[in-house]
């Protein structure tokens, strides 16, 4: 039978189930989380986002994922702290009018995950591969791009996982302008301010205010783990309706 745990950090301890022993860890603590950033960050990259985006809605009763168009150039999994870029339309201008962008990716740290919005940019390509080149070689985690992306093989080439609304050949320059980083910008219809948690897989991308990221956490994780124990009672007695009956998750 396969069974899955729940990733963690702390102390393991061993799970009775079913016959068997799943392993898991004894999860940290809010406090512990807010004490030790880096390992808040590394256990984000481990929970499920569906999980954030559940415990988002349980306690800050807020819908904080963004939508079904904002889809990543191939299956990925990360977590960062968020480095925001806003875009707006200005035509005729030249190269210089962009200078803040990428100025902000020499400026991020590592760990950073590049969030841009570009005003009405579906079809304007919001980054490419030099700029997801740069980015990479200085530790970030990812790109989400409210907007268009190109250079599809050389970011596919690096590894370098971005979201956005799509590919396309197109450029930004003479059509747009910097118009700020590090600033409270919407993305994908989300409020994304500097320094909030941003955690991206296959299902989606959420964004954790930065103030309310480690309880946010800790909830997730508990909700991964009810849901990692489902796992195996449904493989085992063959009903959902019995599993949720006995674990409260669905």
């Amino acid at each position: 039978m396969k069974k899955k745990a729940a990733l963690g950090l702390g102390t393991a301890l061993a799970v009775a189930f079913a016959g068997g022993l799943v392993f898991a860890e004894t999860p940290r603590t809010q406090a512990d989380y807010q004490a030790d950033p880096a390992a808040m960050i590394e256990a984000y990259a481990h929970v499920e986002v569906a999980s954030v985006s559940d415990a988002l809605e349980q306690t800050l009763h807020q819908k904080r994922y963004m939508s079904h168009r904002m889809q990543a150039i191939f299956p990925t999994k990360f977590a960062g702290f968020a480095v925001t870029v806003k875009m707006e339309k200005h035509e005729g201008g030249t190269s210089a009018d962009s200078a803040g962008m990428l100025a902000a990716i020499d400026s991020g740290k590592p760990g950073s995950v590049y969030v841009m919005t570009v005003e009405d940019g579906a079809d304007i390509a919001g980054m490419g591969g030099l700029m997801g080149t740069a980015m990479f070689a200085r530790g970030f985690k990812g790109a989400v791009i409210d907007g268009g992306v190109r250079d599809l093989p050389q970011l596919k080439r690096i590894g370098f996982p971005v979201y956005s609304l799509g590919p396309v050949p197109s450029t930004s320059v003479g059509h747009y302008r910097f118009a700020g980083s590090n600033i409270a910008i919407v993305c994908d219809g989300v409020t994304v301010n500097p320094g909030d948690v941003i955690a991206a897989d296959q299902d989606g991308v959420v964004v954790v205010p930065r103030a309310r990221a480690a309880e946010i956490l800790v909830a997730a994780e508990k909700l991964d783990n009810t849901e990692h124990s489902t796992l195996p009672f449904i493989e085992k007695f063959r009903s959902i309706q019995e599993a949720v009956a006995q674990f409260g998750r669905i």
